[in-house]
C-alpha cells in the first residue's frame, strides 16, 4: 500500500495541527462548553510551513 507523500514541510510552531478548539471550563445556558477556536498565527491555519524569505547579506568592505 502505498504512503501518503507530503509535498509542503510541516508548519514547525503547530506541527501541522493548525486549528484547535480550546474549553474554557465555563458552561453555556444550555450546559455545553464553552470553546475558542484558535489558528496558529505562523502559517495562518494551513498547517504547513511558509516559504522562507531570502535574506540579504553583505559580503566584502
Amino acid at each position: 500500500m502505498p504512503q501518503h507523500v507530503r509535498t509542503m514541510p510541516v508548519c514547525r510552531d503547530c506541527d501541522g495541527f493548525a486549528g484547535v478548539a480550546i474549553t474554557t471550563g465555563a458552561r453555556d445556558r444550555d450546559g455545553s462548553r464553552t470553546t475558542l477556536r484558535v489558528t496558529c498565527q505562523v502559517c495562518h491555519g494551513t498547517g504547513h510551513a511558509l516559504p522562507r524569505r531570502a535574506l540579504l547579506v553583505q559580503a566584502g568592505r
